[in-house]
Order: C-alpha cells, then structure tokens, then sequence
C-alpha cells in the first residue's frame, strides 16, 4: 500500500502564487509518475502536470507557461509552483501517484485533495 499526503492551497488574489506539495509513503519500490489534476463541480478530472522518473514533463493546456512541476525522486515527493493565478485555476488539486509496490504491482494512487480558490 502507498499513501499520499498533499500540502498547500488556500486562497490566493488574481496574479498571485501558490506551492502544492505532495509526499508518497508505503512500500513503494518505484515511483513511475507524479503528478497533479484537479477538478470543479459538475466537471471531469483534468489534467495540471504530470512528470515521470525520467524527468518527462506533460502540462494542460491552460497552465502550460504558468505553473511548474518538480519532483524529488529520493523523496518520493512532488511540487507544484502555481504562478500568475486567475479565477479560472479555482478547483480541488488532486496529487495523483503512478507506483510500483513492494507487493501488490503497479497502482495509481489520489491524494484526499486541496482547494485552491482564485479570487479578489
């Protein structure tokens, strides 16, 4: 089994900055991907970023110059630098983990999600 703890989010003005963070734990032998989505009501799960072991990065569209993923493989932690933020970016960030376990095989995990607001 793994687990994902998220960190950061709240409440930000128009053009502001936040840092989410996520730390995975368990039996983890291999971290595959890392990455965050998020999600507003009465919409599907979207894609924010998604890095890989090997450093492979995949933005969505609407964040792609804004935000930056980074990641720590000896950690088993990843971040996420939300710059220039509008109204639009108001959702429930998601860490989403991609991991090879001790027993089990390969899963994909979620983080219990953070709110990050966007407003004036």
């Amino acid at each position: 089994q793994a687990q994902l703890v998220e960190s950061g989010g709240g409440l930000v003005l128009p053009g502001g900055s936040l840092r989410l963070s996520c730390a995975a734990s368990g039996s983890i032998v291999s971290m595959i991907a890392m990455g965050w989505y998020r999600q507003v009501p009465g919409k599907q799960r979207e894609l924010v970023a998604v890095i890989t072991s090997g450093g492979i990065i995949n933005y969505g569209d609407s964040v792609n110059g804004r935000f930056t993923i980074s990641r720590d493989n000896a950690k088993n932690t990843v971040a996420l630098q939300m710059n220039s933020l509008k109204p639009e970016d108001t959702a429930i960030y998601y860490c989403n983990a991609d991991v090879l376990l001790l027993i089990g095989g390969r899963r994909v995990y979620w983080g219990q999600g953070t709110q990050v607001t966007v407003s004036s």
